[in-house]
């Protein structure tokens, strides 16, 4: 069963927060606001929060400048998993993740299912490893965000959490790019 270490130290996670939206900015972004609101509450460092449109190119450029950027471990996006024309985060995102997170979008699941029914299935929440940086992949709901936060990120973000969590594996994501990409 899952339990926190206390013996273990807390280290700080550097966490960017992009909400993908064509219609908030950031004095009305309620679900930018819970994510980072909770990043700090947790003892985590809030490394950059930013809004682009609805736009895969603009998308995925951010996420992959923040990806390259060494003041940033994690990236968490929020906005545009639906099933509207103008959704297309999991579209501009799932086509840069080196590894996907299948069991991430699956827990989410999981735990939505409990709040809201089968109202879950009208998310494309998903996740993946962009040059070395877990990228987390939310709906645009602040109930969706906080599910993801309290459900699986804070601990998962924790790495005091056992029997295994994110930060103890941060520093080996680049392995490949040490001894040159692995065969397909």
């Amino acid at each position: 069963m899952a339990t926190t270490d206390e013996s273990r130290s807390f280290i700080p996670v550097r966490i960017a927060v992009l909400t993908v939206s064509d219609t908030r900015s950031l004095a009305d972004d309620k679900s930018g606001q819970t994510l980072a609101d909770r990043i700090t509450e947790a003892g985590h460092i809030l490394a950059a929060r930013d809004i682009v449109t609805d736009d895969r190119v603009k998308i995925r450029d951010k996420v992959l400048g923040w990806s390259k950027d060494t003041g940033i471990d994690v990236v968490i996006t929020t906005g545009g998993t639906g099933f509207t024309g103008r959704d297309v985060t999991p579209e501009a995102l799932e086509p840069i993740f080196e590894k996907r997170m299948d069991g991430f979008s699956e827990v989410f699941h999981r735990i939505s299912y409990d709040k809201i029914g089968t109202s879950t299935i009208q998310s494309r929440a998903t996740g993946g490893v962009v040059n070395a940086t877990f990228v987390f992949v939310l709906p645009g709901s602040p109930g969706a965000c906080k599910d993801a936060w309290d459900g699986i990120l804070k601990a998962q973000l924790d790495y005091r959490h056992m029997p295994c969590n994110f930060v103890e594996i941060m520093p080996r994501l680049d392995e490949h790019l040490r001894r040159g990409k692995a065969a397909p």
